[in-house]
């Protein structure tokens, strides 16, 4: 896709960013915030939500959509799931840890903390919170960060607890996991200050490296969540959810500029045509003897086709609004949400099994002309009926405009519908949970990650690219305790980074090891007990077995150690295998005779001890 002209669009972006933190128990009760596998839960919970209106009497029109999808709610629970989490006793006290882990974020940030932290309830309804409601905690305001492309600013940062983990979808509803439910997460919100996708992206980049400098955050896939806001002139605010990685974000803000823009000019189109959307219509007598397999399914079924005039849009619903996205696809994302397969259109048809003559006499059944276009779903009558319902509202919005709405981002770097954008009447105060009163003097602000990869340089003479991925890398509070025990600052980042990163290509399971396993495999190198060249095979066997011992570890990789005089016969049988090579090239044969003393010492003993055996060898046979 060919860049905008950002500035004469109007593009206005900001970010609300996501961040569970890596505490020990979660933000309202004493469970674990350890992730788990599904195959574990030992009991399921099943819930209907429906929305409920706030003190003033309001309901958030967001809720209300979501309720009138049809839903039952499973919850995976577990021997560690607790009755906060189930929703069967009051949440407890705001979990201290995350407070400080908080408050260090608020200081990073620049953001003016609130005497007075008091905790609301967030109207949820999409069945990822048992109890139908997100505890959320205003901690404060008013901060900023720098980037390359200008000051952003930070409009407020929330102490949140996170949903609960969307495991698979079913025929009955959703099926969630309570193990993610309650681990304490910080959205932070910037205000509407980026005037670029890479802009974007540099402030995701920032907010994410001061994140995790704090050494308290969990990393990985789905830990972190970035949420977009973008609109341009003439368009309107859209929020797209869950964008997973950095370049995801400048792909998104690209895409949704390409999307409000393409829908102005449609808007235009129909504006000239003087377009307008027609009422809902059964044609089902239409369809009485089709060959389309879809139609014929819901016709056979006892269900209906419904359809509704689009007078003057012929042309336009087939309309690309991005890759593979056209308005059409719009109009079925809002189908979809009611349960439809989706829609047929006279932009596309005949096809699918739909024939000229059906579409001839689809049009001529709800009084459309050549200018005009009709959209078409076969379901169920109720489906049907919502799905018809829903299709027509979203066209007549096509012809305001860009609505505002909240949207999901695909892998493709597009969108899809997902809900309107919530409003004010979706917050309520938490009766259950006394407020806090947070100290920001309480706790230190930590060593940014670029002050301390430069720190790493000077203090142990790394590398600086490794000095950059031990600092950016989530094992550098490992690096700090290893160098703290005497462990050689380059070997530790070395092992960490670098040796971690040839053992998980080769297969082996490495988010298994924790940090006993590397300050054990360090302390046997440290005594000698084992090789430095032993360190790979060891650490896959503890990743394989992570119940062994270190110790026993290099007994199974068959890494125990040798002694000085069986490196130097070792040595020797290979000096004397090459020896016509030794005494035609003398030291020279070094290198490649090196390589090969390893091979047949296989780890078990230190390099250095190797190279100086090797040494004396063959000088004493030139």
């Amino acid at each position: 896709m060919s860049e905008y002209d950002y500035e004469e669009l109007g593009l206005v972006a900001g970010l609300e960013i996501h961040q569970q933190l890596d505490t020990a128990t979660k933000l309202f009760c004493d469970s674990p915030t350890v992730e788990r596998d599904p195959a574990a839960a030992d009991r399921t919970i099943t819930r209907r939500l429906h929305p409920t209106t706030s003190e003033l009497g309001e309901l958030d029109q967001a809720a209300l959509e979501e309720s009138r999808v049809d839903r039952e709610f499973t919850y995976l629970a577990y021997d560690t799931t607790c009755l906060v989490e189930e929703d069967d006793e009051p949440p407890r006290r705001v979990d201290e840890e995350a407070l400080s882990v908080a408050l260090q974020i608020a200081d990073l940030l620049d953001v003016q903390v609130v005497d007075q932290a008091h905790v609301m309830r967030k109207l949820v309804i999409d069945g990822s919170n048992t109890s139908g409601f997100q505890r959320s905690i205003l901690l404060g305001q008013g901060g900023s960060i720098e980037t390359e492309y200008g000051e952003v600013s930070i409009v407020d940062l929330m102490l949140e607890e996170e949903s609960a983990k969307r495991v698979e979808a079913t025929d009955e509803g959703v099926v969630y996991s309570l193990d993610r439910l309650g681990v304490p997460l910080v959205e932070i919100g910037t205000g509407p200050d980026i005037r670029s996708p890479a802009g974007a992206r540099a402030a995701a980049e920032r907010i994410g490296m001061l994140l995790r400098s704090t050494g308290s955050v969990k990393r990985g896939l789905g830990t972190i969540r970035q949420d977009v806001n973008v609109s341009i002139a003439e368009g309107a605010r859209v929020e797209v959810k869950g964008v997973q990685d950095l370049q995801g974000i400048a792909d998104i803000v690209r895409g949704e500029v390409g999307r409000q823009a393409e829908l102005l000019e449609i808007r235009d189109a129909l504006r000239d045509r003087d377009a307008a959307v027609g009422d809902p219509q059964a044609v089902t007598d239409v369809f009485a003897d089709t060959d389309s397999g879809v139609v014929r399914r819901a016709v056979d079924a006892g269900g209906s086709v419904l359809a509704v005039p689009l007078f003057g849009f012929d042309g336009l619903v087939g309309r690309e609004i991005g890759p593979d996205r056209r308005l059409g696809t719009e109009l079925s994302d809002h189908a979809k949400r009611h349960g439809a397969g989706g829609v047929f259109h006279t932009d596309e048809l005949p096809a699918y099994g739909v024939t000229d003559a059906e579409v001839a006499a689809l049009r001529a059944a709800v009084g459309a002309g050549d200018a005009d276009a009709v959209v078409m779903v076969a379901d169920d009558d109720e489906t049907a009926r919502l799905a018809i319902e829903a299709v027509a509202d979203r066209a007549a919005a096509a012809i305001e405009g860009v609505p505002e709405e909240t949207r999901g981002a695909n892998d493709d770097g597009t969108t899809r519908y997902l809900r309107p954008l919530p409003g004010a009447a979706r917050m309520y105060p938490e009766t259950d949970v006394p407020p806090v009163d947070p100290d920001p003097s309480a706790v230190e602000r930590p060593e940014l990650l670029d002050e301390k990869r430069d720190r790493y340089v000077e203090q142990f003479g790394l590398d600086p690219g490794l000095a950059a991925q031990v600092a950016f890398g989530r094992r550098f509070p490992l690096f700090e305790t290893a160098v703290e025990r005497g462990v050689d600052p380059t070997f530790a980042a070395s092992t960490l980074e670098s040796t971690t990163t040839e053992i998980r290509r080769d297969g082996a399971p490495v988010e298994r090891l924790d940090d006993d396993h590397f300050l054990a495999v360090f302390e046997l190198v440290e005594d000698g007990t084992l090789a430095k060249e032993g360190v790979p095979a060891v650490l896959t066997t503890l990743a394989e077995e992570p119940s062994l011992s270190a110790a026993d570890a290099v007994e199974a990789a068959g890494l125990s150690g040798v002694d000085e005089e069986a490196v130097r016969t070792a040595v020797a049988e290979v000096v004397e295998r090459n020896a016509d090579q030794v005494t035609t090239e003398g030291m020279g044969a070094f290198s490649g005779l090196m390589g090969e003393a390893m091979g047949e010492l296989r780890g078990k003993a230190d390099g250095e001890v190797v190279s100086e055996a090797l040494r004396e060898e063959i000088q004493s046979r030139i």
